[in-house]
């Protein structure tokens, strides 16, 4: 080979060399932005995710807390929530006394109302508007008990609570033996019934005057014994149950000293859920509570639970002359009775 082409030749090898050289080098530096990119990329949808992560626990957290508030205000669940928050729910349902107004109650209202005592020393008076009475079989609502006759009447409130309280014995038991016996007396009646020996109370001075009081029976369907109504077997379910219906046992054993009465497990008078309860759960007859509920007033009342629903109870003693001023919340609702004696009993539904 000439001089001339060794030379030509050596030098397209050196310059072959060096762009081989330089290709490598950006292919290095290509290769390492490409990296870069990746590692960058990456990080950055990992704190996007870990963002967001955080974002969803704080929401639903917060969501959580919400539900739990809502749900100690409107179901008052006390066996799930700390006492604290509890307090402070049930603190905001209860009115202050900036909440309260007056309302003026004759004298003659203290003689009208679910929970007036009659016993042999408080007569009845039969005021005005006091009960509704209606005949039991023309106004029921339930096919599941029965009645004795076409004639015995109940107070239309007490009826209706009789109805729920047996559909729902018979979803429990599919059983309609029961039976009502004895209902509303007028004065005649009593003193009829005195007269002849079957009562020892006169006319005025007996709980059936109220309406609200009546006697079962328990008939059944197969011929088998049948009689007054005890709380035994299937049927207990009733008596167990009576309270959640506002219902008590008028003469319960134990108190007969107290309601001046033998005791006797078929007469149940109607008096409202929440005193019905309290007085279960208390073991006191109605005397004893009518009482009882004298040592409260709308500053310091008596609460009541049942079920979901808080109640507030307290008493108003009535004014020796003219109107009674009772205080009464202007944002909840309520009822007022008297108690036949000396004063008024309001009960509030604070949920």
């Amino acid at each position: 080979m000439s001089n001339g082409n060794y030379r030509r030749n050596h030098r397209r090898q050196q310059s072959s060399k060096r762009y081989k050289v330089r290709y490598d080098r950006i292919a290095a530096v290509v290769l390492v932005l490409v990296v870069f990119i990746v590692l960058l990329t990456s990080c950055v949808k990992s704190c996007s995710k870990s963002d967001e992560s955080s974002d969803k626990e704080n929401e639903t957290t917060t969501a959580a807390a919400e539900t739990t508030q809502s749900s100690i205000i409107d179901n008052l669940d006390t066996s799930k929530q700390s006492d604290t928050i509890l307090t402070t729910a049930i603190d905001t349902l209860r009115p202050d006394a900036s909440q309260f107004v007056t309302e003026a109650h004759a004298k003659t209202d203290v003689y009208r109302g679910n929970l007036v005592l009659v016993n042999s020393g408080n007569e009845y008076k039969f005021p005005a508007d006091d009960t509704d009475p209606v005949t039991v079989y023309n106004n029921k609502a339930s096919d599941y008990y029965n009645v004795s006759d076409y004639v015995i009447r109940l107070d239309k409130e007490a009826l209706s609570n009789i109805d729920s309280w047996m559909n729902d014995f018979y979803a429990a038991h599919k059983n309609t033996d029961v039976t009502i016996i004895g209902g509303f007396r007028t004065l005649e009646e009593q003193n009829d019934k005195f007269n002849s020996g079957y009562s020892s109370f006169r006319g005025g001075f007996t709980d059936y005057h109220t309406a609200r009081t009546f006697d079962m029976g328990v008939f059944p369907k197969d011929g088998s014994s049948s009689g007054y109504y005890t709380p035994t077997g299937i049927y207990a379910w009733l008596d167990e149950n009576a309270a959640n219906y506002g219902f008590i046992q008028r003469f319960p054993a134990g108190k007969e000293s107290i309601t001046g009465e033998q005791a006797r497990t078929q007469t149940y008078r109607y008096v409202g859920k929440p005193h019905a309860n309290y007085m279960k759960q208390n073991n006191l007859c109605l005397e004893e509570y009518i009482e009882t509920i004298k040592s409260y007033t709308n500053t310091a009342p008596l609460e009541i639970t049942v079920g979901q629903t808080l109640y507030q109870v307290y008493y108003v003693p009535a004014s020796a002359e003219g109107n009674t001023d009772v205080p009464v919340p202007q944002n909840k609702s309520y009822t007022i009775s008297g108690n036949n004696s000396d004063g008024f009993i309001v009960t509030l539904t604070l949920n």
